[in-house]
This record gives C-alpha cells, sequence and structure tokens, in this order.
C-alpha cells in the first residue's frame, strides 16, 4: 500500500513530511518519523533466533552474540551476519579469512549473554570450545555449527554486513532454538 499525502486533483505530485515534522500524516496513527529510538522499539518486538560468531585472531580467539544471522543462499551455500565497527570483535573479523557460525539452543541463556557482554573472557570457564578446521573457534554442545569462508564485508551505517560462504558444519544438536525478543533471551513457547 503507498501513502500519499498532500495530493490534490490538478498536482499528483505528493508532498513528504520532513524531521522537523511534529506528527505523524494523517491517517497514520502514532506513527513516528525514523529515529534510532523507533528503530530499536520495532526491533524488540521481532524475535530473532541467537547465533555466536567465531574467528580466530592473532591475539586468540573473538566471538559475539548476533541475532542478525540470515540464510542467503543455498547455491551456493551464503549465510550473512551483521557486525557494529565499533564492536571489539570487529578488527579480527575484519581481517579473518574463516568465522564460525554457532545457533544456540533454550539451555545457553547464560553463554548468549557471556558473548554479548563487553569485557567478558568470553572463551574462559565455563564456556567449553575447540579448535575446529581452519583454527576457527567451535562452540560445544550448540544446535547447529558451521565453519564460513568469507566471501565480502559489506558497509552498512555503522555496521558491516558479513556475506560468508558454508565450507562445513554439523546440524546435530538436540534442543531448541534459543529466541531474543523484548530485550532479553527466551524461549519458545508450545
Amino acid at each position: 500500500m503507498t501513502v500519499t499525502s498532500g495530493t490534490s486533483a490538478t498536482s499528483a505530485t505528493p508532498t513528504t513530511p520532513t524531521a522537523s515534522t511534529a506528527s505523524a500524516p494523517v491517517g497514520l496513527g502514532t506513527a513516528q518519523l525514523a529515529s534510532p529510538d523507533l528503530f530499536r522499539s520495532v526491533f524488540r518486538r521481532h524475535a530473532a533466533g541467537v547465533a555466536v560468531i567465531t574467528a580466530p585472531g592473532d591475539g586468540g580467539p573473538v566471538g559475539f552474540t548476533a541475532t542478525s544471522l540470515s540464510s542467503v543462499s543455498a547455491e551456493p551455500p551464503l549465510v550473512s551476519f551483521g557486525i557494529g565497527t565499533g564492536a571489539s570483535s570487529w578488527p579480527t573479523v575484519s581481517r579473518a579469512e574463516y568465522v564460525g557460525v554457532h545457533v544456540l539452543g533454550e539451555h545457553q541463556r547464560e553463554l548468549a549473554a557471556t558473548f554479548a557482554r563487553s569485557g567478558a573472557d568470553r572463551f574462559g570457564a565455563p564456556t567449553s570450545w575447540h579448535e575446529g578446521p581452519h583454527g576457527v573457534p567451535v562452540l560445544d554442545g550448540v544446535l547447529a555449527w558451521l565453519v564460513c569462508r568469507v566471501h565480502a564485508r559489506v558497509p552498512a551505517g555503522d555496521h558491516r554486513l558479513v556475506l560468508a560462504e558454508v565450507v562445513l558444519g554439523d546440524p546435530g544438536g538436540a534442543g531448541r532454538p534459543l529466541l531474543y525478543h523484548q530485550g532479553r533471551f527466551t524461549a519458545l513457547r508450545d
């Protein structure tokens, strides 16, 4: 549906609200103009799967919690995820040839929180992991994991969208997926 305002019978050119407009166009209820707060509020309502992305680094492994994991293509098998350029893992991910992608289970809320927390010892106890193919840190006990070769890093605002081609993986973990919704880790309800 296309919404236009300010059109007349003699003019088909719509007028567009500007950032200085105090309220939403008539008929849009409580709609708000784009802002970081609006963006965050909307995506708090979007339930997303939780993944941890890892990469080998010269100073040791790095990793972070991501809710932006997405399948991109089956032929070739490509995934994508976003990472902020200010994130502590970004310098390593920006140079990594391979990354690990781990789909977390609902039993791994604390693991998700550890990899989301700034300054945490993400690979110290109680995190259980091993070095996998291409030196990629592989987390134990996850629902599924992939080792991927980085294909591209695309600028996207204050983030980079990383496209990575799947090299190998294991979908054999047991359990149900961990979700992120309304600012907290949660589980599916039947």
